[in-house]
């Protein structure tokens, strides 16, 4: 794959991880513990072919809903992740970034996601956004709320408002569009994922459960994404 075709960014709809476990008759956790490992074989794949950006949907604001033990189970997951994968992700010279919502996060995930930014920020190499407690309708009434401030207070003007302005309060700010969205497990909708951002983005969808996501179901949708004509609403050349 040429340097031209291959996507700066790529984010994931990682699904499946309990429908993968409950084909093998295990606990819903079973699943979130392989999704992990198949994460970071993306990750790794990622900078190996340089991409330069990776955004995955780790937990979104809908996710609270899910039983009380799955959710502390995903919870102390990421913390124990977060952890011991310090020394393998500032080795490969990966950033990691935080998207989401802070606020109502438990302390210990909080601190682990501040950990993880602070030993990465001097990386120069993949960066890799976890959208944790992320809703994309909520970061749009976010940004909306932050320039009402400023018309409020009579810093802009209504005619200052532009698409720029908008961008520059959500949790994406400084980090380019997603030129290609995958999700796994057969699902064909966005979930509440980035929908600003993802206004011209290629989307592939597969029916291979997440924890299956390997390097060669990654490559063919990079495959499939390389045969994509990109016009951005203008005609071909």
């Amino acid at each position: 794959m040429t340097e031209k075709t291959l996507p700066q960014h790529v984010a994931f709809i990682m699904d499946g991880n309990g429908r993968w476990a409950k084909k093998r008759l295990l606990p819903r956790i079973a699943g979130h513990k392989a999704g992990v490992k198949a994460l970071k074989k993306v990750i790794q794949y990622s900078s190996e072919v340089g991409i330069k950006y990776v955004t995955v949907y780790a937990f979104s604001t809908e996710n609270w809903r899910r039983p009380e033990n799955e959710v502390k189970g995903i919870l102390n997951l990421l913390i124990t992740a977060m952890t011991n994968e310090f020394d393998e992700l500032i080795a490969n010279d990966v950033k990691i970034k935080m998207l989401g919502i802070e606020e109502n996060l438990p302390e210990k995930v909080k601190e682990a996601f501040k950990n993880a930014e602070e030993k990465t920020k001097n990386n120069k190499g993949l960066q890799f956004n976890i959208a944790f407690n992320y809703g994309s309708r909520k970061e749009i009434i976010h940004s909306v709320k932050e320039i009402s401030k400023l018309i409020k207070s009579n810093t802009i003007n209504l005619e200052a408002i532009d698409e720029s302005l908008l961008e520059s309060f959500l949790y994406t700010k400084d980090i380019p569009d997603p030129d290609l969205v995958i999700r796994t497990s057969g699902e064909i909708r966005m979930s509440n994922f980035l929908l600003w951002q993802i206004s011209y983005s290629e989307l592939y969808f597969t029916d291979i459960y997440w924890p299956d996501f390997n390097e060669i179901a990654y490559q063919n949708a990079l495959d499939e994404y390389s045969k994509r004509k990109r016009r951005f609403g203008s005609l071909e050349e």
